[in-house]
């Protein structure tokens, strides 16, 4: 049985009105009486009309929803993200739409062509790890795509953006690090095109340096998935171990990383922090509930989402070509657990 939607001319027939009458009720026209406005309005919730989202696209030049593109939507801070795009979307009367690229720049271009031939309103995007040539967004965006990119962001596409302070992120992390006393700190790394990841690496060495340590090229590694592979994550811990100077912490620069570091290590039979600190770029809830607890850098993910959206919207319902574009740059929280206590920290606070 074929669902049919129920039309003005359905509630015209009902009560007995002309189309047309229906129709400026429903707008709240002036031109209809109060008493025919509540008999329309009344009936219309009864049978829950909703207007057509086509027939209103096509009369206002807009589809009234807007795409959102991320790596992966079960990411705790992706999906923290959506929650404020849609919070922020629904309350303006626009949809979303959201996709996946699974770290894949031929499912990202996928995903763009699908929702450009959907007529959405803008786009958000934080790109994939696998993107190196951003053309296809340029082309958008000179065709008038109103786009705006979040977390992993294009620099060399003029348009607004939201981040966080990366690199004070990562100095925060490597500082507390050296502050419980360890050495040989090592970096477990996102894609190194990724400008997240530049940025962090950028955090972990000025803070190594700006303490008197040195930076050693054998204690970084690169995961060019961010942790969606397992295997990525095994391959840099046995690196890793498998050096002259084996590290005695590490930290993470992105949320499937810190999560897949703790499982890799204790897999190995390490223990965290007895055998090696560990701390990482995380927004899961899960972090304080894991065996230890660990420390991490928090996103504002629900924020950036909000403020994502409402830089989206003014792109989209500007009258006139918008050419001032801003670079907003939220502040990240440092939250320190077990996973980063030695054990002599540990015996001092017990003893005090």
């Amino acid at each position: 049985m074929k669902f049919e939607a129920v039309t003005i001319k359905d509630i015209a027939k009902a009560l007995g009105l002309s189309t047309s009458t229906v129709s400026r009720a429903l707008r709240d026209s002036y031109e209809i009486s109060p008493e025919t406005k509540k008999l329309v309005l009344e009936y219309a919730e009864k049978i829950n009309y909703h207007p057509n989202p086509i027939a209103l696209s096509l009369k206002e030049r807009r589809s009234r929803s807007i795409g959102v593109i991320v790596c992966e939507i079960a990411n705790s801070f992706f999906s923290q993200t959506i929650n404020g795009i849609e919070s922020i979307a629904y309350n303006n009367g626009y949809n979303v739409i959201i996709a996946q690229s699974r770290e894949s720049v031929d499912r990202e271009l996928l995903n763009l062509q699908y929702l450009t031939s959907r007529s959405v309103d803008g786009l958000i995007i934080s790109v994939s790890t696998e993107t190196k040539d951003f053309g296809y967004f340029r082309e958008l965006h000179d065709r008038g795509m109103p786009i705006v990119f979040f977390d992993r962001i294009v620099d060399e596409i003029e348009t607004h953006k939201v981040i966080v302070d990366n690199f004070k992120g990562a100095y925060d992390a490597t500082t507390h690090l050296i502050r419980c006393g360890y050495k040989r700190i090592a970096t477990v790394c996102n894609a190194a095109v990724l400008s997240i990841a530049k940025e962090r690496l950028a955090g972990y060495k000025a803070a190594l340096t700006d303490n008197g340590m040195e930076v050693r090229d054998e204690l970084i590694k690169y995961c060019q998935h961010g942790g969606m592979i397992t295997e990525e994550v095994e391959e840099a811990i046995k690196e890793l171990f498998g050096s002259r100077q084996k590290p005695d912490a590490i930290f993470a620069s992105a949320d499937k990383l810190t999560t897949g570091c703790l499982r890799i290590l204790k897999a190995k039979g390490l223990s965290v922090p007895g055998d090696i600190g560990l701390i990482g770029f995380s927004n899961s809830d899960l972090t304080e509930l894991l065996d230890p607890p660990l420390s991490v850098i928090k996103q504002p993910a629900f924020e950036m989402g909000e403020i994502a959206t409402n830089l989206l919207l003014q792109l989209i319902e500007s009258k006139r070509p918008v050419t001032d574009f801003e670079t907003r740059v939220l502040t990240t929280e440092l939250l320190i657990r077990e996973s980063t206590r030695k054990q002599k920290q540990k015996a001092k606070e017990i003893a005090s």
